[in-house]
């Protein structure tokens, strides 16, 4: 059994047991939260909703709270002694799939 479920501008397929890292929630460690975004479900026979399938949810709990690491963003304009670095670190929440109900 698989879901299709949507977090921020993102969609991800998650099965029981898999880990996520997605967009900072600002969660504890250890809290439960219920997605109810479900967008397709496949349990033998695949639903997909218009926009949401009606009664499904997908329940998280929260590994932890991190950051990335850092991505360097350099930016040169030839000839013209112009350049630009910047340093970018994302900040997520790990979360592991709990439960696939519909």
């Amino acid at each position: 059994m698989y879901a299709i479920i949507k977090n921020g501008s993102k969609q991800y397929k998650v099965q029981e047991g898999d880990f996520l890292k997605l967009d900072n929630l600002g969660a504890e460690p250890k809290e439960t939260i219920v997605v109810s975004e479900v967008l397709a479900l496949n349990n033998g026979n695949l639903t997909i909703g218009t926009p949401y399938v009606e009664g499904a949810k997908v329940e998280l709990e929260v590994v932890a709270n991190a950051k990335d690491k850092k991505i360097v963003i350099f930016k040169k304009r030839r000839r013209k002694d112009s350049k630009l670095k910047k340093g970018f670190r994302r900040t997520y929440t790990q979360v592991r799939v709990k439960s696939i109900t519909a």
